[in-house]
């Protein structure tokens, strides 16, 4: 049975993964682009994509964690239940779109608060720009997204993501460096080419919903009935907690390009590589997590809590096979994934160094990541933001900040973006001790 939920899970998630890979291969096709066009491009890049990264996730965690009910209702065969659900869900996606777009349009007190240097804050201000206008649909498009996920079905999502990448590349491409009558656009072309596939992305997924049969028993295409505040209460309960963690959680992640911008470009352009590389392997445990967390709601809400338990069991097990490969793979490949990024030796360099301490990070990573997602699916939200704000924020980002810029203990100031890399693992690691101690009471008193 074991054997099963693995196979059953693996699936799922490897098809999320493969879509999930897809989106990220935007940043990854968007930094070696950046790369080629100008150093300074791409350090503007790392504090564009952080602060864009840190809104746009922080937000789709909100709309992610409505997955586990959804996926309730699913396992509950209350069909009918989740188009209604899926509709007074707009509401939540309306008020995200909205406080996203305000912090990209406005980033300019954040740049000040970080001490970006004012030479790059034009280049960031003008990129954020245009991806504030790529907000709505990309949210728009996460709660089709975390629909199909919460009904085990993902492929069309997947197959969305695939046919989008082969837009981006070559439209990133063209926008930054111009030709055929248009001008180089430099890094803002990056953001227009992400505009135009979000909104193609956007209009595929509603001529989906319209068209497809499969969607028709959840009758999802009716009339939006006005807001019911029960429902929406329940959304926030999930959603503000799972949104303000995740917020911790990237902030902490994405802020470290901001502190490190003021060390200069080699500096910013070799975290880039690590925090790109990071966030492409960070796609393997989400996918599991997602699949992991799919398949425990619908257990729960089929009232099977020892088959919960044992998708729980399954999921772990995968996600740790899987983040020892990434880890290895990143500290024995580390000359050549930075190469892959910049020609330049110092940037090279500074980013092989960085990359043996992103294994480490993403060991724990991996572990943490599968935790809370199945907790949420026990209503278990509110310790682990905690958890997460004394850890992650205080830890982490204040420990790294301190070790990079003033000396921690007997430890003179590094000067260097390695110490911002040390400490977060450091945090990490007793997040993922912590959380798995909290998931093991969790899953006994569900017994």
């Amino acid at each position: 049975m074991a054997s099963s939920e693995r196979q059953v899970i693996g699936r799922h998630a490897a098809t999320v993964l493969v879509g999930q890979l897809a989106v990220m291969a935007f940043g990854v096709t968007d930094t070696i682009v950046a790369g080629r066009y100008a150093e300074g491009a791409l350090a503007a890049l790392s504090v564009g994509s952080a602060i864009f990264i840190s809104v746009f996730v922080s937000l789709m965690g909100a709309l992610q964690a409505l997955l586990p009910v959804w996926a309730e209702l699913h396992g509950a065969q209350r069909s009918a239940e989740v188009g209604r659900s899926v509709r007074q869900s707009l509401y939540v996606c309306a008020g995200t779109i909205v406080l996203g777009m305000a912090i990209l349009l406005f980033p300019a007190p954040m740049l000040r608060w970080t001490e970006v240097p004012p030479a790059m804050r034009g280049d960031v201000e003008a990129y954020l720009g245009v991806l504030a206008m790529a907000l709505p649909p990309a949210l728009l498009f996460r709660v089709f997204s975390t629909l199909n996920q919460s009904l085990g079905r993902p492929r069309l999502v997947t197959a969305l993501q695939m046919a989008s990448l082969a837009v981006k590349l070559p439209l990133s491409i063209w926008f930054t460096f111009g030709g055929a009558g248009l001008p180089a656009l430099g890094l803002v072309g990056c953001g227009w080419a992400t505009l135009a596939v979000n909104y193609t992305l956007l209009a595929a997924a509603i001529w989906l919903l319209r068209r497809e049969s499969f969607y028709r028993e959840y009758r999802i295409w009716q009339r939006i009935e006005p807001p019911d505040w029960r429902q929406l209460r329940q959304f926030a309960r999930l959603g503000v907690p799972a949104g303000l963690a995740v917020l911790v959680e990237v902030t902490s992640f994405t802020l470290m390009a901001l502190f490190i911008a003021r060390l200069g470009t080699t500096a910013s352009a070799a975290h880039q590589i690590a925090s790109n590389l990071t966030a492409v392997a960070y796609m393997t445990p989400l996918s599991l997590a997602i699949a992991t967390s799919a398949r425990v709601s619908f257990w729960l809400g089929a009232g099977r809590s020892d088959e919960a338990r044992r998708a729980c069991r399954a999921g772990f097990e995968l996600a740790i096979f899987f983040a020892l490969l990434f880890a290895s793979a990143m500290g024995l490949f580390r000359w050549r994934l930075a190469g892959i990024y910049s020609a330049n030796p110092a940037v090279i360099a500074l980013g092989a160094s960085l990359l043996l301490a992103t294994a480490a990070y993403h060991l724990a990573d991996a572990t943490q990541t599968l935790c809370v997602s199945v907790l949420r699916c026990y209503r278990v939200t509110l310790l682990p933001l905690l958890l997460y704000c004394a850890l992650l924020w205080g830890v982490g980002l204040g420990g790294s900040y301190l070790l990079a810029y003033r000396g921690l203990g007997p430890w003179p100031a590094m000067q260097s973006p390695l110490a911002f890399w040390l400490m977060s693992a450091l945090a990490l690691v007793i997040t993922a001790a912590l959380f798995v101690a909290l998931l093991r009471v969790t899953l006994k008193r569900s017994h």
